[in-house]
């Protein structure tokens, strides 16, 4: 096996390993005994577990970043991206689903980006950028348009996570009743939107 070919192997044995027990339960041990190989052969590679969960991440944060920034990018009516988002999430989890437990699990207090929630971030930025221009067309107070993208792509994302064992109903199913909620919860805003007075707690 070449080194090239030896470093992909650790990454897939690696990877496996990493969505099963999370980076705190898999060990250099345990990956150098899945992949035939000794520890010192982790090390060369990698120079430790750290470097190794980084270089796995990595990866899956280009890979649902670029399904992602493709379903955005690619234009046309608002509710039609809203779809195109929610399915490209979706997409992503039901064929790298190992990918999407390692995102979404809790990552080392060393590795402070590559984490789910500053990858939805990003995500919720380039939103942000389609709601202004919609807010602004529809007389709608621009400044709350990042708090909107954060709630929509939040909403897209925590349905993601609940969809990843729940497997029911199908994608197309589920980002048509995320659409549902978005879009018709969208196209009724209220320019100024208040809490009732009278509820109770």
């Amino acid at each position: 096996m070449t080194a090239s070919q030896r470093r992909e192997q650790l990454v897939a044995v690696s990877r496996g390993l990493f969505a099963e027990k999370g980076f705190d339960g898999t060990s250099v041990e345990e990956i150098a005994s899945r992949a035939g190989v000794s520890k010192p052969v982790v090390y060369e590679h990698f120079g430790g577990k750290e470097g190794i969960y980084a270089v796995v991440v990595d990866r899956e944060v280009q890979a649902l970043t670029a399904a992602l920034t493709g379903a955005l990018s690619a234009g046309g009516h608002p509710k039609l991206l809203l779809e195109r988002t929610a399915l490209a999430l979706l997409t992503y989890i039901e064929t790298s689903e190992d990918g999407f437990r390692i995102l979404v699990r809790d990552s080392p207090v060393a590795q402070a980006t590559g984490t789910f929630s500053s990858l939805i971030g990003d995500v919720a930025t380039q939103v942000d950028h389609l709601l202004t221009a919609q807010f602004r067309r529809r007389g709608l107070d621009e400044d709350s348009s990042p708090l909107y993208a954060q709630m929509l792509v939040g909403m897209v994302a925590l349905t993601g996570q609940y969809w990843l064992d729940a497997r029911s109903p199908d994608k197309e199913a589920v980002a048509a009743h995320l659409v549902n909620l978005a879009w018709n919860g969208l196209s009724g805003l209220e320019e100024r939107p208040t809490l009732t007075r009278h509820a109770r707690h």
